[in-house]
């Protein structure tokens, strides 16, 4: 997929309800920092203009751990079979076949470059079809009829990602806690 980023991004910005992890840009940092320019360049210019000072932009938040990784495998026919039957020239079949998708990701101390936790996760990508035919000769042999008709299903393989991606990041999440870095708790039920 194109979008590995993003999908990692959301599941950050969505897991505990959005409260779990503050995430900061540094993937179109780029354009983040052009764009500061341009709001600093117009608010001199305007500034100066009215014969005031400038007010200043805040700071960008800096991460104090980044979260990275990538798809690292994307693995075809793990499984795959079918069955069929045909007696007299009509027939019907039934195929699947299964892929799986293998996501890494890893935290990252900001201060010492330590990778404080690293995890993978696997998600299998579902693909099933089925279909029936006809085969016949009419006419004493000279004239031949045929018929098919099928239907396939194919798991999306975004889907399986973005869920490979949460599983990833659910699992960053308990080795956190189970190596003390962070401390998940229960709420309460009233």
């Amino acid at each position: 997929t194109q979008g590995g980023v993003e999908l990692l991004i959301d599941a950050l910005k969505t897991a505990g309800g959005g409260t779990w992890f503050r995430v900061v840009e540094r993937q179109g940092i780029d354009n983040l920092v052009r764009e500061r320019q341009i709001i600093r360049s117009g608010r001199d210019e305007a500034a100066k203009a009215l014969g005031v000072e400038a007010k200043k932009l805040g700071p960008l938040l800096f991460a104090g751990m980044i979260i990275e990784g990538g798809i690292i495998g994307y693995d075809t026919n793990i499984k795959s079979g079918g069955k069929g039957a045909r007696m007299l020239g009509i027939g019907k079949t039934k195929q699947y076949k299964q892929d799986e998708v293998t996501v890494s990701i890893r935290a990252v101390s900001v201060l010492t470059g330590e990778v404080l936790l690293n995890v993978q996760a696997k998600k299998s990508i579902l693909s099933y079809g089925g279909s029936g035919d006809i085969f016949r000769f009419v006419e004493n042999g000279t004239t031949l009829v045929e018929y098919e008709d099928g239907v396939g299903n194919n798991e999306s393989v975004t889907y399986a990602t973005r869920v490979a991606i949460e599983a990833a990041v659910l699992e960053l999440v308990y080795q956190g806690h189970e190596r003390g870095l962070w401390t998940i708790k229960e709420e309460e039920n009233e």
